[in-house]
């Protein structure tokens, strides 16, 4: 007698004597936990399960069907898995794993289930959609064109970004990625973008520093933090980011900008690897599985930017990533700078010197360029990376002592004064037409005189010139207007003949 003939004989008549006292009791919904690890569980019994599938354990519990063969399934558990025990009942739920998505979510702090985690347990405006969707097909997307102003002049100057752009922020701890990715939210007050904040695997505390900055900048009520913190059972880590693109689409399909910041998806990746060496899935290089790649680019192919016939949205991803001892070079970093559209590259060198924001210029790229920059911009700024990138090739040149002849030390002087013009307090946002003004009169010689230390405060007047003395040039500028030839004639002379005049009453006020 064979096995099938065996359940025919035996547990046919169970289940049909079963479901006549119990018609509600579907034997294929209920399983049973075979072995529990630590965010993971093996159950057996199910005979049809579907893929990403939500199950319910005991105490409330949810678990993420994973790994299904034939006999049993994996399950990544989202939530603490001390309390379930082999035996214990699971059921299906019969729906894929999902999160709450809606404007109703806008100001609130959820988990990487939309639960919320700062307040009333009801969310208005609520509709799910599945946290793992299609990219959009290539026919519904269009070319990326509009900036997406971040405030920051070494980003918007030489590495832009545009809507519907990802765009990578990767550099070893602490040289001040989270601080450039937040800086980003907080400008977007007057450009109608809407943002989303995913915390992956970091500390409550530093979690709660960043909805500090967003509530004191006035940016919370047009964010949604998504929280899965480095307490969290893995498996939220590993969904966090997946559940906040769901919510970013949502808004997305309604025709607004969206930008979407996941910090960090080295975390992520760690997440993932512990939960596949749990479900038994063989590791590859550096002991990732082989599927990394691929958890990572169905997740950024989400952002971009969608044509006027199919709602005439964007997303705009800025993924955090973390290197170790300046190493782009290694696995996870290396998958990130191929999916992404550039990278914005935070030196440690730069760090411990001082040069705030830490951006390696030379590094760092946007493949989309100056194809998203203001006209007025691309006129300024539009050699700045070749420029800064001679300068700083002869300042290691002349660190050798040699005898400079006069143009080499003008270029030196002139590249010291635009390094300068380009360090910026952390949340000190600049609007574009005075980041211009400040890069005009850095690369026409104005600061040429100046020390170095001298030149912040002579950049800070040059902005308040031009915004005091020439508002049409300023605001011609932000509607997108090209910076003509007078224009900037006529921003250069009010400039030269306004500073000299202005620092003098400086220093006769300190002394």
């Amino acid at each position: 007698m064979t096995l099938c003939d065996l359940h025919d004989d035996v547990f046919a008549p169970l289940e049909e004597a079963l479901t006549r006292v119990h018609p509600a009791l579907d034997m294929a919904e209920v399983a049973r936990i075979v072995s529990v690890g630590n965010g993971v569980a093996d159950v057996a019994g199910f005979t049809d399960l579907r893929a990403d599938e939500l199950l319910a354990f005991a105490g409330g519990v949810m678990g993420i069907a994973s790994s299904i063969g034939t006999d049993r399934a994996g399950v990544v558990v989202l939530g603490a898995s001390e309390g379930l025990r082999p035996g214990d009942p699971v059921r299906r739920t019969g729906r894929v794993a999902d999160v709450p998505v809606g404007t109703g979510l806008l100001g609130r702090v959820v988990d990487a289930l939309g639960r919320p985690l700062d307040g009333p347990a009801s969310l208005e405006d609520e509709h799910r959609l599945p946290i793992e969707r299609p990219a959009p097909p290539i026919m519904h997307r269009a070319p990326v064109q509009v900036p997406l102003q971040t405030g920051i002049k070494a980003v918007d100057a030489a590495i832009p970004v545009g809507r519907g752009q990802r765009e990578l922020i990767l550099g070893d701890r602490q040289t001040g990625k989270t601080a450039i990715a937040v800086d980003a939210i907080l400008n977007q007050r007057d450009s109608g973008v809407v943002s989303i904040y995913c915390a992956i695997g970091q500390r409550a505390s530093a979690v709660a520093r960043v909805i500090r900055s967003l509530r004191e900048g006035g940016a919370m009520e047009r964010t949604i933090v998504v929280v899965a913190s480095g307490e969290d059972a893995p498996g939220l880590q590993f969904v966090a980011p997946y559940a906040a693109t769901s919510m970013a689409e949502h808004l997305m399909a309604q025709g607004r900008d969206v930008l979407i910041v996941y910090d960090d998806l080295t975390r992520h990746a760690r997440a993932y690897r512990e939960l596949s060496l749990l479900l038994r899935r063989p590791p590859g290089r550096e002991a990732y599985p082989g599927d990394i790649f691929y958890i990572h680019s169905r997740l950024l192919e989400r952002a971009t930017q969608l044509r006027e016939d199919h709602g005439g949205g964007s997303l705009t991803a800025l993924p955090v990533v973390e290197t170790q001892a300046q190493n782009i070079a290694a696995y996870i970093p290396t998958n990130l700078i191929s999916i992404t559209d550039g990278q914005i590259y935070l030196s440690p060198r730069l760090f411990e010197k001082g040069h705030l924001p830490a951006i390696d210029i030379g590094t760092s790229v946007s493949r989309v360029g100056g194809k998203v920059q203001l006209p007025a911009f691309r006129a300024v700024a539009g050699n700045l990376r070749l420029m800064y990138a001679q300068f700083e090739e002869l300042e290691t040149f002349a660190r050798f002592g040699t005898q400079l002849d006069a143009e080499t030390r003008r270029k030196l002087t002139r590249g010291l004064r635009v390094r300068e013009v380009l360090k910026q307090r952390e949340h000190d946002h600049i609007a574009v037409p005075e980041q211009i003004a400040g890069l005009l009169a850095a690369t026409e010689g104005l600061f040429d005189d100046l020390a170095p230390d001298d030149v912040a405060a002579a950049e800070a007047t040059v902005r308040r010139i031009v915004r005091d003395e020439a508002p049409e040039i300023c605001a011609a500028i932000a509607g997108g207007d090209k910076l003509e030839d007078t224009d900037r004639e006529a921003l250069i002379r009010v400039m030269r003949t306004a500073l000299p005049d202005a620092q003098a009453e400086a220093g006769d006020g300190d002394a």
